[in-house]
């Protein structure tokens, strides 16, 4: 059985089976053994602001709050670019320098184009 080529695929695929449903097992048996399943009005009962909810959950929101955040977060992720580039700024060359300058110049454009658009008033 071992001289099958797939033997050892088979081997580490029910290996990473049992990896990540073992923990599940665990978990299960657990709940079983330690946790009484005995509802009642107090287990029932809300817990964490203390109000009963009233109402549909389901809130609209504008897409212009969609591309708000969306905008944050690629001038975070721009932050997260430039902080090592300005820690090794001394040590890099010409073309690390025109690279992040072209980086900035298409987040500066992207920023141009959502301003024109009117994305970043809040009418």
């Amino acid at each position: 059985m071992a001289s099958n080529p797939y033997f050892s695929l088979a081997v580490l695929f029910v290996a990473a089976l049992g990896f990540a449903l073992a923990p599940l097992g665990l978990a299960q048996l657990w709940a079983r053994l330690f946790s009484p399943a005995k509802p009642n009005a107090v287990k029932n009962a809300i817990y964490e602001c203390g109000l009963e909810s009233r109402g549909d959950a389901w809130v609209q929101f504008r897409s212009a709050y969609y591309l708000y955040a969306i905008i944050f977060l690629i001038f975070d992720v721009e932050a997260v670019f430039l902080l090592p580039f300005a820690v090794v700024f001394t040590g890099l060359g010409m073309g690390a320098c025109v690279a992040m300058l072209i980086f900035v110049l298409l987040l500066a454009e992207g920023l141009a184009w959502a301003w024109a658009k009117g994305v970043l008033t809040w009418a």
